[in-house]
């Protein structure tokens, strides 16, 4: 009698240790900042969290926007956040100038960067006129072009919205084709393809966001960025297949970030978004870095004064030795 007692106590003392396991892994907290704003841009990440995904593979998944006074790049350098969403353009600059990223996951295969003017005519054949370009990004590509075609723009930082451009406060607007191009559209706004000039089309097709943690904890998390990707890509998967669904989750955190926007506006994005996740030789959705994108785009950064050194794929990937980080 005394050993089936002992025997029944150390039974549930086995199965309270393995439920208490169970519920350690799924508050295992990861903290990933976006890019903007909540809107359809991040729909597979709002999925992968609502749906459960990432609790699947033992994460307590954070998301959160960034803000103007807290970058993406100020949270991941304070380490605010555990990873960070930045263009493969942005992630090389960084990188070269000192501080060690790896991509975990990518979802942009194409680049939806373009440049629209009010009058109808090639961008590029418009020369010293006033380019509006947003303040919290980059614009790597808007700048090589400008230095390569010599249009001599003169550049009008703005921090959101198409106002200033629709109003005729400036000539030029940079824009992306799943957000400002349709804003535009919905404001009816005529824009030609002679008024477009679209980089993909004209040789500067390079991935843009992708999920970066630093080197650092890349290589202390192992295990847990490959979680964490794994979990993202089934969320995007997931919407693909389900997107009214993913759009209903969308909106709740628009609506939870009191952001200013529409259900057709994000549906439209949602479904370019995916466009743009499509590899543009297999035409499938990889999630992947392209070895060939991050070559030419480290090579164009170099080329005109971006950056002093190359960064490889290799280097992009956390594939390299730490020390053979430090001799480039």
């Amino acid at each position: 009698m005394k050993n089936n007692r002992i025997g029944y106590i150390r039974g549930v003392l086995i199965l309270y240790l393995l439920l208490s396991s169970t519920s350690m892994m799924g508050t295992e907290k990861f903290v990933f900042t976006t890019l903007w704003t909540p809107q359809a841009e991040f729909a597979g990440y709002y999925v992968a969290k609502e749906k459960g995904f990432y609790k699947e593979v033992g994460l307590d998944v954070v998301i959160q926007p960034p803000s103007l006074t807290a970058t993406v790049y100020h949270r991941m350098e304070t380490d605010e956040c555990d990873a960070g969403m930045f263009s493969l353009m942005s992630a090389i600059d960084i990188i070269a100038n000192g501080t060690p990223l790896v991509n975990i996951f990518q979802t942009s295969m194409n680049n939806s960067h373009m440049i629209v003017s009010r009058w109808g005519k090639n961008p590029i054949n418009e020369k010293k006129k006033r380019l509006a370009v947003y303040i919290s990004a980059p614009n790597h590509l808007a700048f090589i072009v400008n230095k390569k075609a010599k249009t001599d723009f003169e550049w009008v930082f703005f921090t959101d919205n198409i106002n200033l451009f629709l109003s005729g406060g400036v000539d030029l607007l940079s824009i992306v084709s799943y957000n400002e191009y349709l804003l535009l559209k919905q404001a009816g706004f005529n824009m030609p393809e002679a008024s477009l000039f679209r980089f993909k089309d004209h040789g500067y097709n390079i991935q843009e966001n992708g999920v970066y943690v630093k080197r650092d904890y890349f290589d202390t998390h192992r295990e847990q960025v490959k979680r964490f990707a794994e979990a993202s890509k089934k969320g995007w998967e997931w919407t693909a297949t389900h997107q009214e669904e993913a759009l209903d989750i969308v909106m709740k955190y628009v609506r939870e970030g009191h952001v200013q926007t529409n259900r057709v506006i994000q549906r439209m994005m949602l479904k370019e978004i995916l466009r743009l996740q499509q590899d543009p030789d297999t035409g499938k959705r990889e999630f992947r870095v392209r070895p060939d994108m991050v070559k030419k785009a480290s090579f164009l950064m170099k080329d005109f004064g971006m950056i002093d050194r190359d960064v490889s794929y290799q280097e992009l990937l956390g594939l390299l030795k730490k020390e053979d980080n430090k001799k480039k």
